[in-house]
């Protein structure tokens, strides 16, 4: 079995915090929590444990996630001693833009697929934090990772996932496993639009 990591963090900081969009480095970390396949278990990690973190996903075979790329790596980043882009990723996000041509937040995702909704924000996330709410931010952040489990495995499975979009569930299709297939699909639907 491949050493697959689902991985989601809360953050101790929002952007309007640290300066603008471009200051990961600057959010640290609050909580982090990852769900190891191998291990069939949750861990979760405080900001003075996120070297146990890293010597987990140092090991990994995959790190999935949700929008993970663009936001968990670069706040991760700062905190570990190897570059978290040369662990092979699925970021789930990623693949919704490259199906969509557009962002779908997590939530639409899970409500529509799974019948399932995200407890809070992630400036609530904050809040729980800053109240010293650890027990309360662990649960939170363990709820999102085990949403994007149910969803890669939807995916996996059906190679299709369903979003909200206003009124109306729609899907389209995703080639978790399979990444040349995604690529001939997403060629061939360019064809017919």
């Amino acid at each position: 079995m491949l050493n697959k990591i689902v991985l989601d963090l809360e953050t101790q900081k929002d952007f309007g915090e640290v300066g603008g969009r471009n200051k990961h480095h600057l959010l640290r970390v609050s909580m982090a929590v990852i769900y190891s396949y191998k291990d069939d278990k949750f861990y979760s990690f405080e900001e003075s444990e996120v070297h146990k973190l890293g010597e987990l996903l140092q090991v990994a075979d995959q790190i999935i996630g949700f929008n993970t790329k663009n936001f968990d790596n670069k706040v991760l980043q700062p905190y570990l001693g190897f570059p978290l882009d040369g662990i092979p990723h699925l970021d789930i996000l990623e693949e919704t833009e490259k199906a969509l041509g557009h962002r779908v937040r997590l939530d639409s995702i899970a409500q529509a697929t799974l019948g399932l909704g995200k407890s809070g924000s992630g400036l609530r996330a904050i809040q729980l934090w800053r109240l010293g709410k650890m027990a309360e931010l662990r649960d939170y952040c363990r709820r999102d990772v085990e949403i994007t489990r149910k969803i890669y495995e939807y995916g996996l499975k059906n190679e299709k996932l369903l979003y909200k979009d206003f009124f109306d569930d729609k899907e389209f299709p995703v080639f978790f496993s399979q990444p040349a297939r995604r690529q001939n699909a997403i060629q061939q639907k360019s064809l017919f639009f």
